[in-house]
C-alpha cells in the first residue's frame, strides 16, 4: 500500500505521528464545522419527506442487511438467508440488497446457502465491536471468515490508537487484514462516536484508505454512539479530497442506528452532495441495518 510504503522507508526512530506528516501534509487537517452544517442542513431539507420510489430502490440495493445478535445461531442465520432468496421471487422488479452481514462463525452457513448471486456474504471481524484483541487473533478471525465464503469483511479501527496518536499500529494492522482479503472487499469501521472531534474523523479516514480501506464505514452501532450525519459528512469530503489526490475511489458506509427511511435518504443526499452521482451505487455507497429494509419495502410498495 502507497500509505504503508512510505511509513517503511522513514525512520524507525520517528515518533508515530511523524510519519505520517508528509501524507497529512497534503490535505487541510483542520475540518470546517461551519461548512459541514451547511452541507447537512442542506441534505436534511433535500431529503426528507420526499420519498421518491426510484431512489427508494436503488437505496434498498445499498443495503448490508445485517444480523449481529447475541442469540444468533445456525437456525436463525439460515432463516435469515431464506428471507432473501425469497425476496427475488417476491419481488421480482426490486433490486437485491448488496450483502448479508453476520458473525465470522456464519460465513459458511451465509455464502452456502444464500441463491441470490448478486447478494454478497459479508462477516464483521477484527476484534468486532471493539478491536480489543490480539492482533493475531484479528488475523485468524479474518482468515477463517474468508475461508469459509466471505466476500467481504467489516473491521473495526481501534479508536484507542487514533487518541493516543498511535497512528503506526493503526496502519500496519489495517494494510496486513487488507493483504489477507487481497481482491475481497475490505471495509474498516472508524467507530466515528469514540473519536471525540471531526478532525479526528478526518485523520482515522486517511489512516483508513492509505493502508488500503475500500470502503470507510461510520460506526458498529454497538457500544459508542452510532452514524452521525456531520461524521458522515467529513468521511465523505475525506473520501472526495483523496480521490482527487491520488486517483483511488473509496467507498462509504453508514452504520448504526440507521432505522427509518427519512435516516437512509438523509445520508444518501450527503453522498450526492458531497461525492456526486459516481457514488450513488452499491459498489461505493452502503448502508448497514437490520431494520431498515422493511421500511424501505414498504414505502416503495405502498
Amino acid at each position: 500500500m502507497e500509505f504503508y510504503d512510505e511509513m517503511e522507508q522513514q525512520s524507525v526512530n520517528e515518533p508515530s505521528t511523524d510519519k505520517f506528516s508528509e501524507a497529512f501534509s497534503k490535505y487541510n487537517m483542520k475540518v470546517d464545522a461551519a461548512w459541514v452544517k451547511s452541507v447537512v442542513e442542506k441534505a436534511k431539507k433535500e431529503a426528507f419527506g420526499t420519498h421518491d420510489k426510484e431512489t427508494l430502490k436503488k437505496i434498498f440495493s445499498c443495503i448490508d442487511l445485517t444480523t449481529l445478535k447475541p442469540t444468533d445461531n445456525e437456525d436463525t442465520v439460515l432463516a435469515f438467508v431464506e428471507k432473501v432468496n425469497k425476496m427475488e421471487d417476491d419481488y421480482p422488479d426490486l433490486p437485491s440488497v448488496a450483502s448479508i452481514c453476520t458473525w465470522p462463525l456464519y460465513a459458511q452457513t451465509v455464502s452456502r446457502s444464500l441463491e441470490v448471486e448478486s447478494v454478497k456474504t459479508c462477516c464483521v471481524s477484527g476484534g468486532f465491536p471493539s478491536s480489543q484483541t490480539f492482533f493475531e487473533v484479528k488475523v485468524a478471525e479474518t482468515s477463517l471468515a474468508l475461508h469459509d465464503g466471505a466476500d467481504e469483511i467489516d473491521i473495526v479501527q481501534n479508536a484507542g490508537h487514533i487518541l493516543n496518536g498511535d497512528y503506526e499500529t493503526l496502519a500496519d494492522e489495517i494494510d496486513e487484514l487488507k493483504s489477507l482479503c487481497a481482491d475481497k472487499t475490505l471495509k474498516v469501521i472508524l467507530e466515528t462516536g469514540a473519536l471525540e472531534t471531526l478532525d479526528n474523523v478526518k485523520k482515522a479516514s486517511l489512516i483508513a484508505m492509505y493502508s488500503g480501506a475500500d470502503f470507510i464505514k461510520t460506526s458498529t452501532g454497538k457500544e459508542v454512539p452510532g452514524a452521525d450525519p456531520e461524521s458522515f459528512c467529513v468521511m465523505c469530503k475525506t473520501i472526495r479530497e483523496y480521490a482527487d489526490e491520488t486517483g483511488r475511489s473509496v467507498g462509504v458506509k453508514a452504520a448504526g442506528g440507521i432505522s427509518t427511511v427519512d435516516d437512509a435518504l438523509l445520508y444518501w443526499t450527503i453522498a450526492k452532495i458531497v461525492l456526486g452521482k459516481d457514488w450513488l451505487n452499491n459498489t461505493r455507497f452502503r448502508i448497514g441495518a437490520s431494520r431498515l429494509a422493511d421500511k424501505l419495502l414498504d414505502a416503495i410498495c405502498n
